[in-house]
């Protein structure tokens, strides 16, 4: 059966374990990670593969990955992304998905954690649009005095984009960052293995990447 993103994306117990995985992280402390993470990733990640010209299947599938990345936090955040690719497989397949499809999206989603993340398949460009949703309107928490150092690197945030260049075969993680809210080391402190993971997607699709803030090309 062709299991679609739109079929994925309106299914009550895909929203549900979205749901409670979000309200875990809240009550831990974690930025954002709701639909609008989840969504915006799908998203990142179709834009890419659609503009390097891969398949609409391997689209659909980085699609459907993006968006049930971390539903395994509704087991816990300790190895969510082993959980998530357990769940995956288990929906996905009562949903009827074709096992080659089941395979290539349970692949991306179990790699996709920081600790344990690899580019393995096209869907790694999953990694990439989860590493770099970094913006303000991820934190959580409204009392600045209190934040921690996610709080205000997300918060110092004004503009993200992520931009493909194709003849030059780069993606670039594009920054504005208020430096009166987070210095830009602090940026380096929390979210440099995401980058080196960016960097090891990017060179799977045969890209490199690259980090601009506030104008600078920094790595």
């Amino acid at each position: 059966m062709n299991v679609t993103f739109e079929m994925v994306r309106s299914s009550p117990e895909i929203r549900t374990y979205i749901t409670q995985a979000d309200a875990s992280l809240t009550a831990l402390g974690f930025t954002e990670h709701s639909f609008a993470h989840v969504t915006k990733c799908a998203e990142v990640a179709a834009r890419i593969l659609t503009q390097l010209g891969y398949t609409p299947k391997e689209v659909e599938l980085a699609r459907i990955a993006a968006y049930m990345h971390d539903i395994g936090n509704v087991v816990n955040r300790h190895d969510h992304a082993l959980s998530g690719a357990t769940m995956a497989f288990r929906i996905l397949d009562k949903m009827g998905m074709e096992p080659p499809d089941v395979a290539a999206v349970i692949t991306a989603i179990g790699h996709h954690d920081d600790s344990t993340a690899y580019p393995v398949n096209a869907i790694a460009a999953l990694i990439l649009a989860d590493k770099t949703d970094v913006r303000r309107s991820r934190v959580r928490n409204k009392d600045m005095s209190t934040f921690d150092i996610h709080d205000r690197v997300n918060y110092s945030v004004e503009r993200s984009e992520v931009l493909l260049d194709l003849p030059g075969r780069t993606v670039t993680l594009s920054l504005s960052i208020n430096t009166e809210v987070c210095a830009v080391m602090d940026y380096f402190e929390i979210f440099l293995q995401r980058m080196l993971l960016s960097r090891k997607a990017a060179e799977t699709l045969d890209l490199k990447f690259r980090l601009e803030i506030n104008g600078q090309i920094l790595l």
